[in-house]
C-alpha cells in the first residue's frame, strides 16, 4: 500500500521534537508498506531552515527507507501572524506538490490513502483535497484539539469570527474522513459533536521507539556528577507553563538543598523570559540548555535522576494527554512527576511516581525532595513500572498494528 502522511511539523530524528510519523513510517516499511511524509523544512522550535538550500522550494529525501518531502514555508521567530502566514503557505504548496508529484518523479507514487496530520486544521484540508485528486482515501489525525485547544488556552474566543471559522471546518473534516485517528483517550467524546459516527474515530497514542533506549552505557559520564537532576525537556513555551518549575527551584533552594539541580533542555518562544526570571530569582539551581537531537534524547534522559512535564489546569485536558515527553521519560526508566490531572493519569495509574496538582508550587517542591529522599532502589522501582507500561501500551510496533488495522479498513470499504 502507498501512503502519504501529511504533517507540517513532521521530523527526522536528526532533530529535536517528536518523531511519530518517522517512526510509524519505519515501522510499516518494514511491513511492506510504501510511506512518503511531506514536512515543512522550517524547524518549529528551533525557528530555522534545516534542510533546504536558498534557491530551493522542495526536495525529496530518503531518510532510513522513509520518504520525506520537505517544502519550504516562511520563517518567524514567535507565535505572531508570521506563523499564521507559514501554515497557509504550507497548505497551498503542500496542495500544489501533492497534485502533481507523482507525474514528474517516478520515485513518488499516486497514494491509496492520505493520512492529514493536524495541529493546525489546515494541513488536514490540503491533505484531504489532493486525496480527492488522487481518489485516495483520506484519514484525519487529531493530534490536538482545534480550536478547543486554542479558547481554554485564551488565544481564540468562543464567539469570534475566526473560532467559527475553525469550527465549521474541523466538522468539516470530521465528516469527509473515511476515519479519524485521535491521539487522545476521551477525544471521540469532543468529535462526536459533530454528528461523526463513533466507529469512524481510532485511538492510537503517540509512543517510543524502545530500540533507542536499548543500551545500558555504564560509562556514560555524568555532567552533574554531585547533583540530583530534575530533568525537563521540551519546548519552551505558553503551552508548558513551566513557571511553577522555577517557584519550586526557589522554595528548595531556599530550604538548603544545593545538590538539586532542575535542568531544562529545549527551545521555544518562552524560554528567553524564563531564563532572566530565574535569573531575579537568583536561582543557582537551575541551568537552560539547547535543545538535543531526537536520537540523543536516551542518553540525555540516563544522565536525569527524575523527568518533570507539566499542564495548565485547563478544560481541556479532560480528553486526555499523549506528550512526547512522557513516553520518552518512561522509557528511560525515570520516575516522573507530574503537574496537572488530567483525565489518564500515568503517573498515578502506574505508580511510576508522583502527580501534584497545578498551581502549587509548594506541593512541588516538597514531591521533588520526597524523591530526592526515597533510596535509588525506591525510584529504581517506580521506574522500573513505568518502562513496563510503555513496552506494553506505546511501544511503535504496538501502535503500528493499530495504524496497519485502520489503513486496511478503509481500502477494503
Amino acid at each position: 500500500m502507498n501512503v502519504w502522511i501529511f504533517n507540517h511539523y513532521a521530523i527526522s530524528p536528526d532533530l529535536p521534537g517528536g518523531t511519530r510519523h518517522y517512526d510509524m513510517a519505519k515501522e510499516l516499511i518494514k511491513r511492506g508498506y510504501n510511506v512518503t511524509i511531506f514536512a515543512s523544512s522550517f524547524h518549529y522550535s528551533i525557528y530555522r531552515e534545516t534542510r533546504l538550500l536558498p534557491t530551493e522550494k522542495w526536495k525529496i529525501e530518503d531518510i532510513d527507507g522513509v520518504k520525506f518531502v520537505w517544502i519550504k514555508t516562511p520563517s518567524y521567530q514567535q507565535n505572531d501572524w508570521r506563523r499564521i502566514w507559514n501554515m497557509v503557505a504550507f497548505m497551498l504548496r503542500v496542495w500544489q506538490l501533492g497534485r502533481k508529484l507523482p507525474e514528474v518523479i517516478d520515485e513518488i507514487e499516486k497514494p491509496e490513502v492520505i493520512i492529514g496530520s493536524s495541529v493546525h486544521l489546515l494541513a488536514v484540508l490540503a491533505a484531504y483535497q489532493v486525496a480527492k485528486y488522487h481518489k485516495a482515501k483520506f484519514i484525519m489525525e487529531v493530534r490536538d484539539l482545534w480550536p478547543q485547544t486554542l479558547i481554554d488556552m485564551g488565544a481564540l474566543k468562543e464567539n469570534s469570527l475566526i473560532t467559527k471559522i475553525l469550527r465549521t471546518l474541523e466538522c468539516f473534516l470530521y465528516q469527509r474522513a473515511e476515519r479519524i485517528i485521535t491521539l487522545l483517550p476521551w477525544a471521540h467524546e469532543y468529535i462526536l459533536h459533530c454528528g461523526v459516527a463513533r466507529k469512524k474515530i481510532a485511538w492510537i497514542p503517540n509512543g517510543v521507539d524502545l530500540s533507542r533506549f536499548a543500551y545500558v552505557d555504564q560509562d556514560v559520564k555524568r555532567r552533574y556528577l554531585n547533583e540530583f537532576k530534575i530533568l525537563y525537556l521540551g519546548a519552551h513555551g505558553q503551552a508548558n507553563a513551566l513557571d511553577i518549575l522555577l517557584e519550586a527551584a526557589k522554595i528548595i533552594q531556599s530550604k538548603g538543598y544545593q545538590d538539586i539541580l532542575f535542568v531544562f533542555i529545549g527551545d521555544g518562544p518562552e524560554k528567553p523570559r524564563l531564563i532572566e526570571t530565574a535569573r531575579k530569582l537568583q536561582l543557582n539551581n537551575v541551568k537552560f540548555e539547547n535543545p538535543v537531537k531526537k536520537v540523543e534524547v536516551p542518553r540525555v534522559i540516563q544522565k536525569a535522576d527524575i523527568g518533570v512535564f507539566v499542564l495548565h489546569d485547563l478544560p481541556i485536558y479532560k480528553y486526555g494527554i499523549s506528550l512526547n515527553k512522557l513516553f520518552d521519560y518512561l522509557a528511560g526508566g525515570k520516575p516522573l512527576i507530574l503537574v496537572g490531572n488530567p483525565i489518564n493519569n500515568v503517573v498515578k495509574e502506574t505508580q511510576c511516581g508522583i502527580a501534584v496538582p497545578s498551581k502549587d508550587p509548594k506541593v512541588l517542591a516538597e514531591a521533588i525532595i520526597n524523591l530526592y529522599r526515597m533510596s535509588p532502589e525506591e525510584r529504581q522501582i517506580m521506574g522500573r513500572r513505568g518502562r513496563a507500561y510503555v513496552e506494553k501500551y506505546h511501544s511503535i510496533p504496538v501502535l503500528a498494528d493499530k495504524l496497519e488495522k485502520v489503513l486496511q479498513e478503509v481500502v477494503q470499504k
